[in-house]
């Protein structure tokens, strides 16, 4: 899909009304139907556009830090335009907080594809570092529908499969709303999110629960209103590329 006409069904979507989690599936079940492969059209390059804030351009990542040493370096390798996870070293976080934002994101899961369901080009993107969209290798490779690629994990499975084979670039367009809290500490208004996989709509504004997790479902608490962009160290040599956001509040 062009990218023109992907960015305008991320506006669109943002009005139509939410989805929320489903209460048939028990969260990760494996008798869930898998969601229909869809392939997606070739391959589109985003450039960033004038508003955006870019957090890699493919030369460093002097815009990151390491989550499990905080104010140390992101300890991820460089190399050709894109950075890959480095088995070990930890998650890595934005400098930068963001609140309500759109993020455009490319990613390659490691070829030749090794292992099977989660234990496959498995990482993640989490939006204020705890509201994650699964990154899979999710192409000929089953696993629960909530955690396969294009996930809002444990919550939400994708609408569709438009996962590319491993070694292929993809790329999520996303659409971020932070959930919003009364002077109680009360939630009034739940985050929500609606996601494009390689410009096709699997998550449309749907509404979530509370911060993603594996094998639970937490409660929302109260947290600021900006918080930094992570990406996951799950031991998989995953690549990312082409980072930026807009911010929408």
């Amino acid at each position: 899909m062009p990218a023109t006409r992907a960015l305008l069904i991320l506006t669109a979507t943002a009005i139509s009304v939410n989805a929320q989690v489903s209460t048939k599936w028990p969260q990760h079940s494996t008798d869930r139907p898998q969601p229909p492969v869809v392939t997606p059209g070739p391959f589109a390059a985003v450039a960033p556009p004038s508003d955006a804030v870019v957090l890699f351009d493919g030369r460093s990542l002097a815009n990151w830090v390491s989550v499990e040493h905080p104010g140390e370096p992101a300890k991820w390798r460089v190399a050709n335009g894109y950075a890959e996870v480095v088995a070990k070293t930890g998650a890595i976080e934005s400098k930068q907080a963001f609140g309500d934002v759109q993020l455009h994101i490319e990613w390659r899961a490691p070829t030749p594809a090794t292992g099977e369901s989660q234990e496959r080009g498995n990482s993640g993107v989490f939006l204020m570092g705890r509201y994650e969209v699964q990154v899979l290798d999710s192409y000929h490779n089953i696993t629960y529908p909530d955690g396969q690629a294009g996930a809002i994990y444990g919550q939400f499975p994708p609408l569709v499969n438009a996962s590319r084979p491993p070694g292929e670039w993809q790329t999520y367009d996303i659409v971020f709303h932070r959930p919003r809290f009364d002077a109680t500490d009360k939630v009034t208004r739940p985050a929500r999110m609606t996601v494009l996989h390689n410009g096709l709509l699997v998550q449309d504004n749907v509404e979530l629960s509370g911060p993603t997790a594996h094998e639970e479902r937490p409660p929302y608490a109260k947290h600021a209103d900006a918080l930094p962009l992570m990406l996951q160290d799950h031991g998989d040599p995953v690549r990312f590329r082409n980072i930026w956001v807009r911010k929408l509040e």
